[in-house]
């Protein structure tokens, strides 16, 4: 079958996804580069320079300077701007300055920094106040070092403008030391006074930056001699400027790109602008060189001079029209040779285009070429230099001849006098690319271990690393994406200290980049293969590093490196490399290949896996060749070999000093096993493995040794005895046959069986010669056909003679299948002797009428039903009887035949032909002929047409392509392929096709073809339908966004936002999409605006706005065709605009009203309201009504009424108020000094709200291990969770031993943990009885028909239902698959009988087996996913409950707190508590003393709980003795000590209860030492102060204070009350600070992490989910339901109210009401129902309120995200649940369970045998009778049991 058009696009996304993933692969290789530190600046940056020495970086950004260290830490900041200045005023420094212009702030913006480290000062010169430097101290950098100009000191402009002036002017420079050391300052700056672009407009004042400040000038920077610190006129009779004259500016505006030093020389990179723009082909680059005064003083006289030694030369970077001609970074770095290393310098230069490209030129040469140009300048004029004339320097115009005067080496490379000349070569010096790319922006170079390599930076944000050979050719290559994709500048720098790290700036980032990640290769092979020059593996170390982390590296051969090969990786060869088992080879000789470095004196092993190793013994060390033998393991160490395998692998590895430094293996094999698995070809087998065994012919056995046997063994596999299997024709079902079959190497008359695999065996009757008969054969098939296969066995051992190519029998039966005539008729072809007869396919030989004649054809289907004239079209029939065999048919449309294709043809129901090409226009039906007598003609009819293009539009669209083209015409969808082509090589990817129209997408433009671009369409392959010059499509550039505004939006969104550029008339459909918002479309309004709604966002932020003109993404102004050059590593780059979301706008009532002007007698209704966007808000509502004049009569009678009614209202007011004015006066008293503690306590409330949660995540800091419990305590106390409570109260005594750490609590035991032992008294037959029913219970018909009697009984209660489910549970713990069965079987059940009812009510409550059993099998699927992604932060949640309660006071006996989550547990009263620190020792504890923090409210039994927990901690809780077995004693000073207690002869009566002592009372000092000691026995004391009669003692409120406060005696009323709903306040305090921690607990739980999703509740959703779909239940919510009640309220709800089954902690009254309140809250997120909240609402529900439907979202996306996940096959939970069982065998006491399972059979067992009875499955199977044994074995024993489950 062809592709058909849909198949075709998919394959074409197939190929796109393909190549998009190779592009990943890719990028992968940036590995080799790790950004290692970061910093990041708010402002732009501009500069950095690194000290060598401190390791310092000093970074320079707009208005401010960094001081980082070598990690790029902040040490120092300082601000350098902005400052009031304008460019057309003097310095400040200068003190006769006077400025007549307006300054304003202005940004300053670094030129220069440079260091000088003798000094230890920080050059940085800004743009502002004319270029003016600072001299800063290295130390730091925000203090000045030299204070320049001193007060009083003569200062010059040219000692003050020494930078440009301009943020976009280059200034480059460096410090050096002349030779007298005096330090120098060479700098280099863009010119920018009157004439420049960068002098400020409109102004035609005098230039006073530049009037005489030279491009480049040499200053003095002696800090000693600050008069004449940075004067350029260092000499007088020296000349150390150079200045361009003021008239030629215009030609040579040099903008400069980096001054450095080589040799004594001082090169500067230039670029001339002037000549930017003019040819293409002529470069602007140049190179100057200065000569540098820093050796020793010459023997002459003279004076050397800048000019004197300035000498330039261009820079050409290519050759012919592949010029690239703007130097952008240049770096000088070696490059290694035969001779050593030859000084190149690397520079990256671009062209128009931005396609840029490296070149690397030779300094020799640069330096042969300066040489022989100046010697030619003093032979006289030539074509190859000239003098400058365009520096004002200098003492002659022309080169001219000086006489025999010969020069010395000095003179040419630095002039001389008679040489005063600034020279420049006429010819460039030219260097072919060696990388061209584009966006490369920077350069850094570096000669590593003989290789060079390149670092580039680009302008997209990528740097990359390049590796190159000898000859200046790329050998590898990776990248790395850097910072937020921002251009990289142009200088990039290594680590002074470690080459291995390279500093580089972004617009806002200063990166230390790792230039190798060498940790990531594993293998010596992977290390050196990756071509990073930096990398070599570490021998003795086992891994991948650079050479000076190889601690061994010293040692010869130990660091292999990428030249080295990976030939010399270290490799092993073993002798022998295959062992027999059965032999007794104690040592295996190991010789080792490769570079390792010599092992003799060092500790070497033999490691052969599993903890086993032998020493061993170095023989041998032939340089690159060592060799060394190593003593075997015991046999019976080496591992099984597995049953289906005859030999196993023993890994072998070398380790010194305990490091893997090379491994193999060698094989371990059985000789005998090799015949067990391939039984059927036994000898040949056996003969044919990689080691030597042997063939024992009489005993049929492969051995290892010849000594192992007296028989004669063989040898050679072609010995071996055989069957010679031959072809048998096929054969019908049921039919008998006779096989003959022909042997080899076997004797004659052996007796053998045929066994062809049906079950059974046929006697093989002997022939003359080796040949037998296999008669009787008689095989059957019920499908269409299948396979046997012939074998011959030897009758009495079973063992098979060999048959190496297997002997097949195929069988077939001709009445399967729906088969028509033509099908059966078609078998033929494969061999089956089947005939239509009787209207039915039958074997020929029980056919007694053959049909040889088939019906007609009957045609069904065609499709397509039109094609074009000329043919080609793939016509595809479908339907019955079209005939068995492609040379049968013949197909046409009218006289037009159809080719058949046999490559598509399906036997009698499918064929595809080919149309020839008709001659005309026609219609007709399509005629199908088998064998020229059968014929049938298609219902539908078929159509050649001519399709026809009228006319197309749009007809240009830009370069990027996405331009939906509109073909219209007729019959166009003709053909069964139709194609778009442009320029017969693109395709335009069509995606609407019809009969009129044609609609496609424009591909990107190549770069080859013209603007002008044909398109034509292509029918079936066919040549192109349409070249018509009218069909010509013309590509334009690209459209061009020049800026959005507004670039902010309110957060409702809906503002205008207005796109303004150029080309958008090519712009069909515009997308905005802002990042992390959303997306909105856009419309054009002209080719020069388009306009876009914002889309509303939910927080203010700042983002960034890209557009997709096309649905292609805006890039920014590039000119390649597709948006990118030959980068396919990066991504594509996408011009991004700042966009900025604030709130939105707020409005208020105005305090006066505005008079509105109304007419008698008409209505009027105003609303007044704002719209913004989508923001709208009615600030106003006035309504006015109009009426007649009666209705204002009528009003004016009625307001007369009503002022008489008002007087004499008023008259009675005034007397009763003179009576209540006393009373008025006291209440006001009272109400004032009310409001006076209700806004004390809401300031308060307010500002527990804002608690930071850094300082409670600070107290928080616990040092201990989150204290899980194990598997099965967990199992235990979530399956019989009140059966362990019981447990705990009864069993587990505060018993304590002496211990190191303390004293501790001895651990309990759970009767399900223990070792299940029978007594002795016990008859032996008990035993069995259990055996026999845990057998009944692994019946699955048995356990459901038993669960089911047993939930049938009135009596049988809910809690022995749960009882029973997780006993069973525990039972059958081992066959977690098996228990899983179980419970979809009931589960299936309880659906069924909840769908008939209502099914939303489904798992809701545990009422049944199955549900319990549910929670179990949950509990058990989700503990890893509970331990290992929601342990850490419900823990969390847990301390941060218990730390904030604790924060303030809590009533010892009512429990109720100032800090809590539950209303009920509220402290509803202002207790004035503070906290303090006390100093305790615990004697015995052998830890020093700890600072306990606790609150001076703090009863002695609530100071001992927190002393506790400050010393066990790291202890779970279950060790922690309790506070009544210590004792607390206090040593104030100068008194005696004293024990501290909560009641003793000192506790003080209030209201006639006795107070309880605190803190307070006993009037401990903040820092006060006290002792704690445990008790030598435990006293009969009070017991738990909860537990304390309320009507006896009080602690810090009265219960039921509301009612008694009436009774209080007036000297108690200091006690201040206000209304206690005041203090509901607390509750948001403390919910607002355990949000954080509450919503990380939500995230955790309601997460799918990738690395390990849930697979159970995965399982178990998609289970209920077909259960819903076999019962028609398409209510989703019912399904939500279903899922919310089987995982979060059956399992995480039980988790969060009980961590005590999580943990080992100490669950509080007070954090349980807490964690009741969290959970509601978790209930109501996972409810559909919307919660109805109001003011009479419980707290518990109005505290989250806010947050439910954020937490509702998340479940719904949970939901989402499991549904969406890969579905699991019952074979992988099978898997998954086998690995559950095994990893926790052997935890439980499985007979145990049963036999409190047998004690429900019992107990029930007249009901469970009458379900059996019922069964007939259970009557077929006798599990009456089973079960009725178990009661007799069981019950003739008399048990005592010990426990109770």
């Amino acid at each position: 079958m062809p592709p058909s058009p849909a198949d075709r696009r998919s394959l074409r996304l197939l190929a796109a996804a393909l190549a998009v993933f190779l592009t990943a692969l890719h990028a992968r290789t940036a590995g080799a580069l790790q950004i290692q530190q970061a910093f990041a600046s708010p402002s732009r940056t501009n500069n950095f320079v690194v000290d060598a020495v401190s390791r310092r970086v000093y970074l320079a950004a707009v208005n401010s300077l960094y001081q980082l260290n070598a990690t790029l830490s902040r040490e120092v900041e300082t601000h350098t701007g902005p400052v009031l200045d304008n460019p057309l005023c003097h310095a400040p420094q200068l003190p006769q300055a006077m400025c007549e212009h307006q300054k304003t702030l202005t940004d300053n913006h670094n030129k220069l920094l440079v260091l000088d480290r003798e000094q230890g000062v920080l050059l940085a010169c800004g743009s502002v106040f004319q270029g003016f430097c600072e001299l800063r101290a290295m130390d730091n950098a925000s203090l000045l070092a030299v204070r320049f100009p001193q007060n009083g000191t003569t200062v010059f402009p040219s000692m003050l403008n020494i930078a440009a002036n301009h943020e976009n002017a280059s200034t480059v420079g460096l410090i050096f030391r002349s030779h007298g050391g005096a330090p120098r300052l060479l700098v280099a700056a863009t010119f920018t006074g009157m004439g420049s672009e960068y002098f400020p407009k409109n102004h035609s004042k005098e230039d006073l930056r530049f009037e005489n400040t030279p491009e480049i000038a040499i200053r003095s920077l002696d800090t000693a001699n600050l008069g004449r610190l940075f004067t350029y006129d260092i000499n007088p009779s020296e000349d150390n400027v150079f200045k361009i004259k003021q008239e030629v500016k215009q030609k040579n505006k040099l903008s400069f790109v980096r001054a450095f030093v080589h040799k004594s020389y001082s090169y500067i990179a230039i670029n001339n602008d002037a000549n930017a723009g003019v040819k293409e082909s002529q470069p602007n680059s140049i190179l100057a060189r200065i000569c540098l005064d820093t050796d020793a003083p010459r023997r002459s006289a003279e004076s050397r001079k800048l000019t004197e030694s300035y000498i330039q030369m261009g820079l050409q970077c290519g050759s012919n029209e592949n010029i690239y001609n703007r130097l952008l970074s240049i770096c000088p770095g070696d490059i290694s040779g035969a001779a050593g290393p030859e000084p190149h310098l690397f520079g990256v230069f671009a062209r128009t285009g931005g396609q840029t490209a490296v070149c690397a030129f030779r300094v020799l040469e640069v330096e042969e070429r300066i040489r022989y140009g100046r010697s030619n300048c003093s032979s006289g004029r030539n074509s190859n230099v000239h003098v400058l004339d365009s520096v004002i320097q200098g003492s002659g115009a022309e080169c001219e001849s000086k006489g025999p005067i010969m020069l010395q080496e000095e003179q040419l490379n630095c002039g001389a006098a008679h040489l005063q000349h600034p020279l420049a070569l006429r010819r460039p010096l030219r260097a072919p690319p060696i990388y061209e790319a584009p966006g490369l922006s920077s350069i850094a170079v570096d000669n590593v271990h003989n290789r060079t390599v390149v670092f580039l930076g680009t302008s997209r944000g990528r740097l990359r690393k390049l590796s190159l050979l000898a000859n200046l050719s790329v050998a590898n290559q990776w990248s790395l994406k850097l910072t937020a994709n921002e251009p990289v500048h142009h200088i990039m720098t290594f680590d002074p200290s470690d080459h291995n790290y390279l500093y580089l700036m972004t617009t806002h980032h200063l990166l230390r980049v790792q230039v190798s990640a060498c940790g990531q290769l594993s293998s010596c092979s992977e290390c050196v293969s990756a071509g990073d020059a930096h990398c070599g593996w570490c021998t003795l170390e086992g891994r991948c590093t650079v050479q000076k982390n190889c601690s061994s590296g010293t040692l010869g051969r130990s660091w292999i490196s990428t030249g080295d090969g990976v030939q010399q990786c270290p490799s092993m060869t073993i002798t022998p490399s295959e062992i027999s088992r059965s032999t007794h080879t104690r040592d295996v000789g190991i010789l080792i290949n490769g570079s390792v470095p010599d092992l003799q004196g060092l500790q070497v092993e033999c490691d052969y896996g599993m903890g086993i190793t032998t020493n061993a013994t170095v023989h041998l060390d032939y340089g690159t060749t060592q060799i060394q033998t190593c003593p075997l393991p015991p046999p019976h160490m080496y591992p099984r070999i597995p049953f289906d395998t005859d030999h196993v692998t023993i890994p072998v590895a070398i380790r010194v000093n305990n490091v893997s430094v090379v491994s193999g293996n060698f094989t371990i094999y059985e000789c005998n096993r090799t015949g067990q698995i391939h039984f059927k070809t036994a000898c040949t087998s056996c003969l044919s493995r990689a080691w030597r065994c042997y063939w024992d012919p009489q005993l049929n056995l492969c051995v290892s040794s010849k000594d192992s046997t007296p028989h004669v063994l063989l040898e050679n596999s072609s010995s071996c005895p055989r069957m010679v299997a031959h072809d048998v024709p096929p054969l019908a079902s049921g039919s008998t046959h006779v096989f003959s079959l022909e042997l080899q190497n076997i004797e004659h008359g052996t007796e053998l069986d045929c066994d062809l695999g049906d079950g059974h065996l046929y006697r093989a009757q002997w022939l003359d010669g080796l040949a037998v008969n296999c008669s009787g054969v008689t095989l059957k098939t019920t499908m269409w056909s299948k396979t046997f296969q012939l074998s011959l066995r030897r009758r009495g051992s079973g063992t098979y003679i060999d048959s190496p190519e297997p002997m097949t029998v195929e069988v077939y039966s001709c009445g399967v299948g729906d088969s028509d005539c033509s099908q059966c008729w078609g078998r033929q072809t494969q061999g089956h002797m089947c005939v239509w007869c009787d209207n039915s396919c039958q074997q020929r030989d029980q056919c007694h009428s053959i049909t040889t004649r088939c019906p007609d054809p009957h045609i069904q289907k065609v499709e397509p039903l039109s094609g074009p004239l000329t043919g080609g079209t793939l016509l595809t029939v479908q339907g019955r009887n079209l005939g068995h065999n492609t040379t049968q048919l013949n197909v046409s449309i009218g006289r037009v035949p159809c080719r058949v294709l046999p490559q598509y043809y399906t036997v009698s129901v499918r064929l595809v032909c080919e149309t020839d090409a008709s001659r005309e226009e026609m219609s007709d039906h399509v005629t199908v002929s088998v064998a020229g007598n059968s014929v049938g003609v298609s219902k539908d009819i078929f159509s050649f047409v001519e399709p026809s293009l009228l006319e197309f539009s749009p007809r240009q669209g830009p370069v990027a392509g996405g331009t939906r083209l509109t073909i219209r015409g007729q019959f166009l969808d003709a053909g069964s392929t139709v194609n778009v082509k442009i320029n017969q090589t693109q395709s335009c990817t069509v995606f609407m096709l019809s009969r009129d129209v044609i609609e496609c997408v424009m591909p990107p433009a190549e770069a080859a073809v013209a603007e002008n671009v044909s398109v034509c369409v292509v029918y079936d392959g066919q040549p192109c339908f349409s070249t018509s010059p009218r069909f010509t499509f013309t590509y334009e550039k690209n459209p061009t966004i020049s800026h959005i505004r507004p670039n902010k939006s309110f957060l409702s969104g809906g503002r205008s936002i207005s796109v303004t550029g150029y080309g958008f008339d090519l712009v069909q459909s515009v997308r905005m999409e802002v990042s992390g918002v959303g997306q909105t479309s856009c419309s054009c309004v002209s080719p020069t605006l388009i306009v876009c709604q914002s889309p509303a966002a939910n927080q203010s932020q700042q983002a960034t706005a890209l557009f997709y003109l096309n649905e292609v993404l805006y890039r920014g102004e590039d000119t390649s065709p597709s948006g990118r050059g030959p980068d396919e590593d990066e991504q594509p780059h996408a011009d991004a605009f700042h966009f900025e979301y604030v709130e939105d706008p707020q409005f208020y009532t105005a305090n006066k009203e505005k008079l509105i002007k109304h007419h008698p007698g008409e209505p009027l209704i105003l609303i007044i309201n704002v719209h913004v966007g989508h923001f709208v808000k009615v600030i106003a509502l006035v309504q006015m009504g109009g009426g007649s004049e009666l209705a204002i009569i009528v009003s004016i009678v009625v307001c007369c009424v009503l002022l008489l009614l008002c007087t004499v209202a008023l008259v009675v007011y005034c007397t009763k108020s003179r009576r209540a004015e006393r009373y008025w006066q006291k209440t006001l008293l009272q109400m004032e000094e009310m409001e006076s503690q209700i806004r004390e306590e809401i300031r308060k409330g307010f500002a527990e709200l804002q608690t930071d949660m850094t300082d409670l995540t600070k107290e928080l800091g616990r040092t201990q291990g989150i204290p899980f419990l194990e598997y099965k305590q967990f199992v235990t106390r979530t399956f019989f969770p009140k059966m362990c409570s019981d447990y705990e109260r009864s069993l587990v005594q505060p018993v304590y031993e002496n211990d190191p750490l303390g004293p501790r609590a001895l651990s309990e035991t759970h009767p399900l943990l223990q070792d299940w032992q029978s007594s002795n008294s016990v008859r032996p037959n008990l035993e069995e009885g259990i055996t026999l029913f845990s057998t009944l219970l692994n019946n699955k018909h048995f356990l459901v028909t038993f669960v089911h009697a047993l939930e049938q009984q009135k009596d049988f209660a809910v809690r022995d239902r749960c009882n029973l489910a997780s006993l069973l549970t525990i039972a059958l713990h081992g066959k977690l698959e098996y228990y899983t069965s179980i419970m979809k079987e009931l589960l299936v059940d309880l659906i069924d009988a909840s769908a008939s009812k209502n099914p939303k009510l489904m798992l809701r409550r545990t009422e049944s087996v199955v549900e319990k059993m549910l929670t179990n099998w949950m509990s058990i699927c989700m503990y890893s996913y509970l331990k290992e992604t929601v342990g850490e932060p419900f823990f969390l949640l847990l301390c941060a409950i218990k730390q904030q309660i604790n924060k303030g006071s809590i009533d010892a006996i009512t429990g109720k707190a100032r800090y809590t989550l539950n209303e009920e547990w509220l402290l509803r009263e202002n207790i004035e508590a503070k906290p303090q620190n006390i100093n305790v020792s615990f004697q015995g504890f052998g830890m020093d003393s700890v600072i306990v923090r606790v609150m001076n409210t703090d009863t002695i039994g609530q100071l001992k709980e927190k002393i506790l927990e400050a010393f066990y901690k790291n202890l779970p809780f279950s060790q922690w003795p309790r506070e009544e077995d210590v004792d607390l004693e206090w040593f104030p000073v100068g008194r005696s000590s004293r024990i501290l207690q909560d009641l003793d002869d000192s506790s003080v009566m209030e209201d006639g209860r006795k107070k309880l002592n605190t803190v307070f009372h006993y009037q401990i000092p903040d820092g006060a030492s006290l002792a704690m000691s445990m008790k030598d026995k435990r006293e009969n004391t009070l017991g738990r102060v909860k537990d304390l009669d309320t009507d006896k003692y009080v602690h810090l409120v009265l219960p039921h204070d509301e009612l008694t406060e009436s009774r209080k005696s007036h000297r108690h009323s200091h006690r201040k009350k206000v209304l206690p709903e005041i203090y509901l306040t607390r509750l948001l305090s403390t919910k607002g600070t355990l949000q954080k921690f509450l919503d990380d607990l939500f995230q955790a739980i309601l997460s799918i992490p990738p690395e390990k999703p849930p697979l159970a509740v995965k399982y178990f959703f998609d289970f209920l989910e077909e259960q819903a779909d076999k019962r028609g239940i398409t209510d989703p919510d019912t399904l939500h339901i279903w899922k919310t009640n089987s995982l979060p309220l059956r399992f995480w709800v039980n988790i969060l109210k009980n961590p005590q089954f999580v943990f080992d902690i100490d669950k509080t009254d007070h954090m349980d009401a807490c964690l009741s309140v969290i959970a509601q809250a978790f209930i109501d997120a996972c409810s559909l129902s919307d919660l109805q909240l109001g003011k009479d609402s419980p707290t518990n529900k109005l505290l989250y309120a806010k947050e439910i439907p954020e937490y509702k979202k998340r479940v719904q996306c949970y939901y989402q995200q499991i549904q969406e996940m890969a579905a699991l096959s019952e074979q992988e939970m099978n898997a998954h649940l086998a690995e559950e069982s095994r990893r926790y065998r052997n935890e439980f006491n499985t007979n145990l369970a049963v036999m409190e399972v047998y004690k429900y059979a019992k107990r029930y067992r007249n009901q469970v045998v009458s379900a059996l009875d019922s069964s007939p499955t259970a009557r077929r199977t006798q599990l009456q009778q089973k079960f009725e044994q178990v009661i007799a074995l069981v019950e003739d024993n008399i048990y005592e049991c010990c426990s109770e489950a």
